[in-house]
């Protein structure tokens, strides 16, 4: 008789938890977002794709709206000393709306990928919009030209005292868990100085954007149009710097 009971009770508690569950599960990190950064995951907060056949702005377009990437390093680790590694890396290339293009990063010595970068700076780093509501809302899979993602490659520098307060600003705005990260890990800004730039949103290959295409696109966000570096953190601070 028990058991007759027990089996329609936990059914009903069953029924009544799995939302709680549900939403637990799938709602976002506090990495994501902050101080309305917005969570690009929700289809209205994501900005229209650039035309394709502007791929300066494609790319542009791309680094902005990305919380992260995979950075490619030459390794020092004994077992493949000399090869490729790459690793996940939070960035962000600025505020909302006021991206520069200029990825910047917060990195520890403790990282591998920084013992990697201490013998030789160069590295590439990869971006998707598959990180995003804009691939799925499609249909596209995340290896398709179709769902977009682009490949800067330059050196990786720890950014000078000028540079530091926007990179400061604009990690920790997107990833405001960083400001939590424990100080014994001797944590530093650091940014891609992008020498190439290819995008892959179309079939037939990827395109060729050079820097200065790059950076000297503008966008119109809220009215008012996205800076350029020499506009945010003045002349000296030119591309490759």
């Amino acid at each position: 008789m028990a058991g007759n009971v027990l089996g329609p009770a936990r059914s009903l508690l069953a029924a009544l938890l799995a939302p709680a569950l549900v939403a637990l599960l799938v709602s976002p990190a506090r990495g994501r977002g902050g101080l309305d950064h917005g969570d690009w995951d929700v289809d209205r907060r994501l900005p229209p794709l650039p035309p394709r056949d502007d791929a300066a702005r494609v790319a542009r377009f791309v680094t902005h709206v990305s919380d992260w990437g995979s950075l490619a390093t030459i390794s020092t680790l004994q077992e493949v000393r000399g090869r490729s590694f790459a690793d996940v890396i939070s960035l962000s290339d600025g505020p909302p709306g006021s991206g520069i293009g200029v990825p910047y990063m917060y990195l520890s010595p403790m990282q591998q990928l920084v013992s990697d970068l201490q013998e030789n700076p160069q590295a590439t780093l990869t971006l998707s919009l598959a990180q995003t509501v804009f691939c799925r809302k499609h249909g596209f899979d995340p290896q398709s030209p179709l769902c977009v993602h682009i490949m800067l490659s330059g050196t990786v520098t720890k950014v000078n005292e000028k540079e530091a307060d926007y990179a400061k600003n604009s990690l920790f705005l997107r990833h405001p868990e960083m400001e939590t990260w424990p100080s014994s890990h001797n944590w530093f800004f650091a940014k891609l100085n992008i020498t190439n730039i290819w995008v892959l949103d179309y079939f037939g290959g990827p395109k060729v954007v050079t820097p200065e295409e790059y950076f000297n696109v503008t966008f119109q966000a809220e009215d008012s149009a996205w800076p350029s570096p020499q506009q945010v953190l003045g002349k000296q601070l030119l591309i490759g710097s």
